[in-house]
C-alpha cells in the first residue's frame, strides 16, 4: 500500500500498523501515534513534527531527511532505522532503542548527541555504518 504525500496531521493513530509501507513526504504533525509500528516502512521525508512517537517502532526503517522536530521519542525504537540527514534539534530521545541505527549528518543538540553517543551500539545493515561513527562519537 502506498500513501504518499498523505496527510495524518492532528489524528490519533495509537497503535496503528503502518508497517511495510510507502509513506514517503507523509505529514504525521501533531499526531498521536503512540504505539504505533513503522517497522520496515518507506518514510523519506516525512514530517513527525510534535508528534507523540513514544514507544512507537521504527525499526529498519527508511526515515532519511524526516522532521523529528519537538518530537515526543520516549522508549521508541530505532533499531537499523536510517535517519541520514533528518532533523530533530529541538528532540529528545529517553530510554530510544537505538542499536545499529544509521544518524549520518542528523541535526541534534549537542547534549543529545552526547546522550546517544553513550548508548550508540551495532552497524547498520543498509548503510553499512557504525552508529557510533554516524553520531561522530569521538
Amino acid at each position: 500500500m502506498n500513501a504518499n504525500a498523505l496527510s495524518y496531521n492532528n489524528q490519533s493513530l495509537m497503535n496503528r500498523d503502518f508497517s511495510g509501507q510507502d509513506l514517503t513526504d507523509a505529514s504525521f504533525d501533531h499526531a498521536n501515534l503512540r504505539g504505533s509500528n513503522f517497522s520496515n516502512a518507506q518514510l523519506r521525508g516525512v514530517r513527525f513534527f510534535s508528534a507523540n512517537l513514544e514507544s512507537a517502532s521504527f525499526e529498519g526503517a527508511d526515515m532519511s531527511y524526516s522532521d523529528l522536530e519537538s518530537a515526543r521519542l520516549v522508549r521508541t525504537n530505532f533499531t537499523n532505522a536510517v535517519l541520514e540527514g533528518a532533523f530533530a534539534i529541538n528532540t529528545l530521545f529517553n530510554g530510544a532503542v537505538i542499536d545499529g541505527a544509521d544518524f549520518t549528518d542528523v541535526l541534534i543538540r549537542p547534549d543529545v548527541q552526547q546522550k546517544l553517543c553513550d548508548m550508540a551500539t551495532g552497524t547498520n545493515p543498509t548503510t553499512g555504518r557504525n552508529t557510533r561513527d554516524t553520531l561522530e562519537c569521538f
